[in-house]
């Protein structure tokens, strides 16, 4: 006798349980969301709502530093997250309109890599690689590693679009004598535009956040906003690291949800 689909939420203690990984999960961003607009010079006293914070992030003392580190942020992200892209759709197009050839599954494996092993193991690869080619340490190098790193996530969006594009749009552009470049740019990447900036935005948006491996291959002297907060950090939370926490947060939340509702826009019929 066929069964029924198993419904998790109908086990005891589904809601309990998914209520307490949100509150673990969640709890403390809002606590530094908050306390970002806290008045007073304690990180744990509430003296009130205030944007001093917000202010002293752009005017105070270490504004510099940290418009700077801002500054490499957003370079290398964009930087990463253009070729990334560029890479994962040329991958996507030969891995999914190719056909079926030798070391395919190989080549997903190669591709889905980074996302599989744990990032400290990529980043002290990544160390070792650059010191034993003689690669100088600094924004070149963090730009190098934060595109490998960011192709697995540009390639999913933009391969589950084309895998919901069907190949006869440009079967139909080729029997109207259109060439295969013309099919591909004319026909296949006009339809693929909302995976590609899915996973540009993706992209973006990990390469922005990362720390580990921005650490481990960053130069002296070279900042990017995870690494001038962790190192702000170190000397003591001070309520100007939250203002710049829930910044970071807030255009975060903001891309991976454009990124979202982009990649679900509508496939061609």
């Amino acid at each position: 006798m066929a069964q029924g689909k198993l419904d998790i939420r109908s086990y005891r203690g589904f809601r309990a349980l998914t209520f307490l990984c949100l509150v673990i999960l969640y709890a403390p961003l809002v606590v530094v969301t908050v306390y970002s607009f806290n008045d007073s010079n304690s990180i744990t006293t509430w003296d009130g709502l205030s944007l001093r914070w917000y202010v002293d992030v752009f005017t105070g003392p270490e504004s510099a530093k940290f418009k700077t580190a801002a500054v490499n942020s957003f370079v290398i992200a964009i930087t990463a997250a253009t070729v990334s892209t560029v890479i994962a759709t040329l991958a996507a197009t030969g891995m999914i309109r190719a056909g079926r050839f030798r070391l395919r599954t190989l080549s997903f494996g190669l591709i889905s890599l980074p996302l599989m092993v744990p990032e400290i193991v990529t980043a002290v690869a990544t160390l070792i690689f650059f010191n034993a080619i003689a690669l100088e340490r600094g924004l070149l190098s963090i730009v190098l590693a934060h595109i490998v790193f960011c192709i697995p996530f540009a390639y999913l969006p933009i391969s589950a679009r084309m895998q919901g594009i069907e190949a006869d749009c440009e079967q139909a552009a080729l029997d109207l004598y259109a060439t295969r470049r013309q099919a591909f740019t004319r026909i296949l990447l006009p339809l693929m535009t909302p995976g590609i900036v899915s996973g540009f935005l993706l992209a973006f948006i990990v390469s922005l956040d990362d720390f580990i491996i921005t650490n481990f291959v960053k130069g002296a002297g070279v900042e990017t906003l995870p690494t001038a907060i962790f190192g702000a950090v170190k000397r003591g939370i001070q309520p100007n690291i939250m203002a710049i926490s829930t910044l970071l947060l807030g255009v975060s939340v903001v891309l991976v949800t454009l990124s979202y509702f982009v990649s679900k826009s509508d496939s061609p019929k």
